[in-house]
């Protein structure tokens, strides 16, 4: 920079004016401009250590830290905007499949209705079927040829054990409390196994028919006592009175009688199956002890319980029943049972 300290500065030719701005980039100030810039210059070494204390430095700092973090948080707000759009287009999708899912479902319980009904009707016409069957067969199993052309044919043992099945299956589905007699006894499905057992108990009626069911239908017999015993007082006399009726048929075979006899659970069988309240049923159950009376070897199968005295009371009560086959029944089964105990005496 070249300037006169006394007065104005030299003026510069062109040329010197081109090549003091090409020399180290040096500019021409003015001298009161310098000046003020000096002042300035010190004005700001006296006073910038002054405002710039620790205090500003730490809301300077804090307020850097603000800026990263408001930064972080727009960058974290657009995260979650994009997660938050992810989101309801996975929702949408949801929803889309579930409202598909619901229809599905509708029309599947509306197939479910249908196919409820038709085996509804299905199981109905089964019913009235088997109840319509097994009703000729129950008629057709009166006649002893029948029976016998049965036995021929091999086909017995396996209606047979359809029958126990089935006879099982019934007692053990019964609801006794919501039923009544009235309400089942013309029901397809009471007829039905009322219709099998009374098969049953024909078959058991003929000699070879009972001989049959004594050396091949233990199982039978069984199960004929074991749902006799399940059934509660009162309920299906009808179906008691035929299985009853089966048994005692077996037990006129001396094969049969012993085979009932060694089943332990006949006699208390009996002592419930006389207080049943049905005079029927109480009739068959003493035809049924007095025939397991006449086995010679009943005292030693049935052990003391027979000549237990609740028993003739039981016998006893029903002496001065109502009905006189009940009446005479009772009166010659207590005979029987005295003169057991007379004899063991």
């Amino acid at each position: 920079m070249s300037a006169s300290l006394g007065g104005k500065p030299l003026p510069l030719s062109h040329g010197a004016k081109m090549k003091a701005r090409k020399q180290d980039g040096f500019v021409r100030v003015k001298k009161s401009d310098l000046e003020k810039l000096t002042t300035e210059v010190m004005q700001l070494r006296e006073f910038l250590p002054r405002v710039l204390n620790r205090d500003l430095i730490e809301m300077l700092h804090k307020a850097r830290t603000a800026q990263t973090m408001k930064e972080h948080r727009a960058q974290d707000q657009e995260k979650l905007r994009q997660d938050c759009l992810h989101l309801q287009s996975r929702l949408d999708a949801v929803q889309t499949e579930c409202q598909k899912e619901r229809e599905e479902k509708l029309l599947l319980r509306e197939q479910l209705w249908q196919s409820g009904a038709e085996l509804q009707q299905q199981a109905d016409f089964c019913s009235a079927l088997g109840s319509a069957a097994c009703s000729l067969l129950w008629s057709c199993s009166a006649g002893e040829d029948t029976v016998t052309r049965w036995l021929a044919d091999g086909k017995l043992q396996t209606f047979l054990s359809v029958a126990a099945q089935t006879l099982e299956s019934f007692v053990r589905s019964l609801d006794e409390e919501a039923k009544s007699q009235t309400e089942d006894h013309n029901s397809q499905e009471h007829q039905f196994v009322l219709a099998l057992a009374g098969t049953i108990t024909n078959v058991a009626a003929v000699t070879c028919g009972r001989d049959f069911l004594s050396t091949s239908a233990h199982i039978l017999l069984d199960t004929l006592m074991k749902l006799l015993e399940l059934m509660k007082p009162g309920v299906f006399p009808k179906l008691k009175v035929l299985m009853l009726m089966a048994l005692y048929n077996v037990s006129i075979s001396v094969q049969g009688l012993k085979c009932i006899s060694e089943n332990s659970g006949l006699l208390p069988l009996i002592w419930t199956l006389l207080d049943d309240g049905d005079w029927e049923v109480c009739l068959h159950s003493l035809r049924l002890l007095q025939s397991v009376l006449l086995e010679e070897e009943a005292p030693l199968l049935l052990g003391p319980a027979l000549l237990d005295p609740e028993l003739q009371a039981r016998v006893s009560r029903l002496t001065s029943g109502v009905q006189p086959s009940l009446s005479l029944a009772a009166r010659q089964t207590l005979e029987d049972l005295q003169a057991l105990q007379q004899g063991r005496g």
